[in-house]
């Protein structure tokens, strides 16, 4: 039986789910609610209140905010009852049947995840989106838990509080973006950015709110004329200004390195219309354009041509009093709920509920698609597609036919190729856009007409992987690059294997294994294989190398790589040092910053910085490999850095040389070096045992060529077998 606080607490939640859903069957809420008060009866939230707070918290905000249906309340409210108390998932499963018992299964697993920080790992990631895709309202339920937790996120210790916002910022709020939540994802990402970055929020705020009175008054003057008008013609509507989030504007403040006062500078107004016309949405837009003058490249028809959540509206920029810019956004009423509420506002306009099975199904074809090469992609490029797919906005191109093709945004037309089939795509070979022959790697915008041009003769370019941005034509690509990469490789070392056996000479697959990692610093032994088919490689002189050191043991290879990386390290915080840190903006101030471990840029590298959450700006070198990656998942967050002026001084660089040993080498390779432009060589490292040697100089270059000429002229000296610059 439930008391009386706790019926209030009921009758509240019933009465919402009236107001906002179709139909609700309150005696399945009513029994939900009475076993999730049971079950947490004896728990309390870390701000000391009865457990079941939370849960019940959480169904309001799904009746309310984010309103399905009846199930996903029920969910809501029994959402932890399997992870934190003694029910298990068969209770609920007798009580309340399958489909509940699913959904709640399905939150339990996601918060497993993050629970023990898998949320790191690639697989991870595939559970969370296979949850999903069994049952859309799992995520629903998740969004609204999450949404709680960060509303209340205060009473937890600081360290959970920065790893709750940074799965916020990662996760939530990209994923509530995917199912057109406008609301929770500003909520989420205000929440989140005031925990990360609470010095900034408070400032913005702060600011936003000093400025608000004039801001309003700005707004009804911009206002007045229109609803004016519209009233006139007849038209019900809401004009209001609308609001900014603070987590956007401090995005772009990192990104544009610019105060808040040269952000904040573009005003916006909404115009929700009463009629459910579309049609009446142009005649808004046509009142607004009379009365101001519209910027035409800032004009966008989401109504024609939706976006892939069903977002739909017009959105303009027009030339207000004084000459300010202002946003203007005109939709219908269902638009605005669809725009703000996403799937939860389709279900509640879908007359014909029969279809809404199909409806809900292409909200979700996107994250199908991450499965298609389960077996075959890594995690780092899992991790890729997953983020290419949860924050790309998109754009619409059209076949030669009319047929329109939804792409991310940055998308090129072997993108393109690769979404009408995959032997388009493998085959692709040029592309007209709007009739003229451009480049693969053009960039499409909204409107253009592509046709490929293809050959069967044809076959991938590894260099497509570069600048392709869907997840479709990367992982065919990559397919393609590793089923050569497997051929080549087996080229190499049937070569190899010859020359071996010419040699009357056999090293086991281990051991060669370690030795091209730690001597000749490949990644694994195919990668050696493929560089013995390509003829990179001197086979004969290597074979010697190794027999000499079969008869002449060296140091282990653990114990070379150990020296070799303390040398690497004291070498890059010399370089590093002598530089004197970062210069970001054009400015030299002391902000946060690392320096990327996979590409271990040092000066004289050309780079750029990539703001991270929580870490500050990491620097990378502009042609590591991750930049390009990044680039294209979160180009937003690269930003422009350079090293201070050099004042003329050269930078501190770093040789690794091996070979065979003999007496005068090191005077000769020393010549080699120093007879170049007076190069100044500031420390050598020699280990020597038996007929071979191992070592490492540091020098002072000018630029990336001086050494570069350095390397070709110490390659030709007698005995060398390996010179590289040395990147640890």
């Amino acid at each position: 039986m439930v008391n009386t606080q706790y019926k209030k607490k009921l009758d509240d939640l019933i009465a919402v789910c009236k107001r906002n859903l179709r139909t609700v069957d309150e005696d399945l809420v009513s029994r939900a609610f009475t076993m999730s008060l049971e079950a947490h009866k004896h728990d309390l939230r870390a701000s000391g209140e009865p457990y079941f707070h939370h849960p019940y918290e959480v169904a309001l905000v799904v009746a309310k905010e984010i309103p399905l249906d009846d199930v996903s309340v029920v969910s809501a409210l029994l959402h932890d009852v399997v992870e934190d108390t003694k029910l298990e998932l068969k209770d609920i499963r007798a009580e309340f049947g399958e489909t509940i018992a699913d959904i709640v299964d399905g939150a339990t697993k996601i918060t497993d995840i993050f629970e023990s920080h898998e949320v790191t790992q690639a697989e991870s990631y595939r559970k969370l989106l296979l949850s999903m895709v069994n049952d859309i309202r799992v995520m629903l339920v998740k969004f609204a838990d999450r949404l709680h937790n960060m509303r209340t996120v205060d009473f937890l210790a600081p360290d959970k509080q920065q790893r709750l916002a940074r799965e916020t910022l990662e996760i939530y709020s990209p994923f509530a973006h995917r199912f057109g939540l406008a609301r929770i994802k500003w909520e989420l990402e205000d929440l989140a950015c005031r925990v990360l970055y609470r010095k900034e929020y408070d400032e913005i705020a702060r600011q936003l709110k000093s400025k608000r009175r004039e801001r309003e008054h700005y707004i009804n003057k911009f206002v007045a004329p229109i609803k004016k008008r519209l009233q006139e013609e007849g038209f019900a509507a809401e004009i209001e200004g609308r609001p900014k989030h603070i987590y956007s504007i401090y995005q772009k403040m990192v990104k544009r390195g610019k105060p808040l006062e040269e952000i904040y500078d573009l005003f916006a107004v909404r115009i929700v219309l009463e009629s459910q016309d579309n049609n009446d949405c142009f005649i808004a837009y046509g009142v607004v354009t009379e009365i101001y003058k519209p910027i035409p490249e800032r004009f966008k028809d989401y109504i024609s041509v939706p976006k892939k959540n069903a977002y739909q509206s017009i959105h303009t920029t027009v030339v207000g009093p004084e000459g300010k810019m202002v946003e203007v956004q005109i939709r219908t009423k269902p638009m605005h709920e669809i725009a703000e509420r996403g799937v939860a506002a389709h279900w509640m306009y879908k007359e014909n509920k029969s279809s809404l099975d199909k409806e809900l199904e292409s909200w979700i074809n996107w994250v199908r698609e991450i499965f298609e090469q389960k077996s075959e992609e890594t995690p780092r490029e899992l991790m890729e597609s997953f983020k290419l797919n949860l924050y790309q906005d998109e754009i619409y191109v059209f076949t030669p036919k009319g047929d329109l093709k939804i792409l991310p945004r940055n998308s090129t037309p072997l993108d393109f190729a690769f979404e009408i089939h995959t032997n388009i795509g493998w085959h692709c070979i040029g592309a007209k856009v709007n009739g003229r022959i451009v480049p693969l790697n053009t960039l499409l915008r909204s409107g253009d007409q592509v046709e490929i041009i293809t050959s069967k003769n044809q076959t991938p370019n590894p260099d497509w992987e570069q600048f392709v941005v869907t997840h479709k034509a990367k992982s065919h690509i990559r397919k393609w690059i590793r089923e050569e990469t497997r051929k080549k490789a087996e080229e190499g070392k049937e070569a190899w294997d010859k020359r071996l056996k010419k040699h009357k000479f056999h090293i086991n697959e281990d051991d060669l294994q370690k030795f091209v990692r730690a001597s000749l610093r490949y990644d694994n032994v195919q990668a050696f294989y493929i560089q013995v088919a390509e003829g990179k490689v001197d086979v004969d002189g290597m074979i010697d190398q190794l027999s000499v050191r079969e008869k002449h043991p060296v140091a282990d290879a653990a114990t070379r790589a150990e020296q070799s990386q303390s040398l690497f390290t004291k070498f890059i915080h010399t370089a590093r040092d002598i530089a004197s840190g970062i210069s970001i903006f054009g400015t030299s101030d002391n902000f946060m910053h690392q320096y990327a471990k996979c590409c271990n840029p040092i000066p004289g590298d050309e780079i750029v910085g990539f703001v991270t959450i929580g870490e500050g700006i990491k620097i990378h070198r502009k042609d590591c490999k991750n930049v390009i990656s990044l680039r294209m998942a979160e180009s937003e967050r690269i930003v422009e850095v350079n090293w201070p002026p050099a004042n003329g001084a050269d930078f501190i660089a770093a040789i690794h040389i091996s070979g065979k040993d003999r007496p005068g080498l090191l005077s000769d390779v020393t010549h080699a070096i120093s007879t170049y432009l007076n190069t100044n060589i500031r420390s050598v490292n020699m280990d020597s045992k038996g007929p071979l040697f191992d070592g490492q100089f540091i020098l002072f270059v000018k630029n990336t060529e001086h050494l570069t000429r350095i390397i070709e002229k110490i390659r030709k000296v007698n005995g060398i077998l390996e010179v590289e610059r040395f990147l640890g």
